[in-house]
């Protein structure tokens, strides 16, 4: 290279060096490949070739057709996979080639105002989506005694939930309650209500008419552009859903990481066992909680424990699943799972969403571990006072509505009575009327001015 000068000729010989080492790195050697013997539902069984649990494999049709699929499981010399696409073409004895890949998150800032679906790929129409930046689908480890404290209360612009049931960042919580009572709802009233550096939601397993309505009517246009929406609708396969959970969860830790406040919203953490339970009962795993496999439990807290707080300084992910208590029935396997593992739980009750109250929040059955550590104790006492008023007259509503209580009888009752209405519009408010963690205090303040020894004393 006699005229080329030795800074560009230097440049040249890097690239060159660089090339090479990538198609170094590309060299997998020999690749045995398999073959399709055996498809039930959407469990693939290949034999003829050997793959890690989680590693990708490309199964060839005659007619050429492709389909991607993930090893979940393996019996003597049969490998048990799972597709993550349409599984139409395949035929006995399709070639079955691994990969050496394993699935990994594109993560970055470009995704920021993006919808896409569990794969990573755009769903929006806004073009393809370029990044070299990836982190593990599974996650990392996280030593314990590096995550920051929750010590900072969260603004979520709900006033119940802000007053009585005060959420601190890095926490994580669950929106418990059967199906039709206002799980979404509350959702996205605390999406555009939140005050969050990026917010990352993911639609696991549910409609997928929720999808456009949830990016044009809850987040809008302004909202979209500080988010990230995952969207996995019911009819994809079931490890396409479960991918979905963890490539929103990967999105969010990128974010934390780089020192940003993060809100993640997941709708619903049900739907993500359920796609574990579909592929845990296809390779053989014997159920044992109601029709649940054992590895369910076992991926709920290894999903969940990826949320809260990072190392000191650093940044944080304040999560809100929701979990669909079937039949209303709050004893179901992945309520009780959900209850244990989350740091507080916020439960919706039927008989008040019958009413029409919403948002329909039960305060006797919701709770937030961390109120005690984010708030003043005026403030707790204040909530403890709400809560013994109401819980009084709730116990007593029966009696009382049927006529057979006499004013006199017990004080706690009749103060309960009295206050009453204000508790009960205190606790209702409009989805599209925000009300800030200020104005939730002080309007809880104003019906217990004095802060009275004994409850309620001083209620207006």
């Amino acid at each position: 290279m006699p005229n080329i000068p030795d800074v560009n000729r230097n440049k040249i010989w890097k690239e060159q060096i660089a090339a090479c080492h990538r198609r170094i790195g590309d060299t997998r050697g020999l690749v045995v490949e398999g073959r399709l013997t055996r498809m039930v539902g959407l469990t693939l069984e290949a034999v003829g070739c050997r793959a890690q649990i989680g590693g990708q494999c490309e199964v060839i049709g005659s007619n050429d057709s492709r389909i991607e699929a993930e090893v979940v499981g393996f019996s003597g010399e049969s490998l048990y996979l799972m597709p993550t696409g349409d599984i139409r073409g395949l035929e006995q004895d399709a070639r079955v080639i691994p990969t050496g890949r394993v699935c990994e998150a594109i993560v970055g800032d470009h995704l920021l105002g993006r919808v896409i679906d569990g794969a990573g790929a755009p769903l929006d129409g806004k073009g393809p989506i370029h990044s070299d930046e990836c982190r593990p689908l599974t996650g990392e480890t996280f030593n314990p005694l590096a995550r920051s404290p929750i010590r900072e209360p969260l603004d979520v612009g709900v006033r119940a939930i802000n007053a009585l049931l005060s959420v601190g960042r890095g926490q994580r919580l669950g929106l418990f309650a059967g199906s039709g009572v206002g799980k979404s709802v509350l959702l996205g009233m605390m999406t555009r209500y939140t005050n969050a550096d990026v917010v990352v939601v993911g639609l696991i397993g549910e409609r997928g008419r929720e999808v456009k309505e949830f990016v044009e009517k809850i987040l809008g246009e302004e909202g979209l552009k500080k988010a990230v929406v995952v969207a996995v609708p019911a009819d994809n396969p079931p490890l396409r859903r479960l991918h979905g959970a963890m490539l929103a969860t990967s999105i969010a830790e990128h974010f934390r990481d780089e020192g940003k406040q993060v809100l993640l919203l997941m709708d619903s953490l049900t739907r993500f066992a359920q796609a574990q339970r579909e592929i845990a009962l296809a390779i053989h795993e014997p159920p044992a909680t109601k029709g649940y496999p054992p590895s369910v439990f076992a991926k709920l807290p290894q999903l969940v424990e990826r949320a809260g707080n990072g190392d000191k300084g650093g940044g944080s992910i304040t999560a809100f699943y929701t979990v669909l208590a079937e039949g209303d029935d709050q004893n179901d396997p992945i309520v009780d799972a959900a209850r244990a593992i989350l740091d507080g739980h916020i439960v919706l009750s039927r008989r008040l969403a019958d009413m029409g109250h919403y948002p329909a929040i039960d305060i006797e059955a919701s709770v937030s571990r961390a109120m005690n550590d984010i708030t003043k104790p005026s403030h707790q006492e204040a909530a403890r006072s709400f809560k013994h008023l109401y819980s009084t007259y709730q116990q007593n509503r029966d009696l009382i509505s049927v006529g057979a209580y006499e004013s006199g009888n017990d004080e706690n009752i009749d103060m309960a009575i009295a206050a009453m209405p204000a508790l009960t519009d205190f606790l209702r408010q409009g989805m599209d009327t925000p009300v800030t963690l200020s104005e939730s205090l002080t309007q809880l303040q104003a019906l217990f001015p004095d802060e009275p020894d004994q409850h309620g004393k001083a209620l207006i």
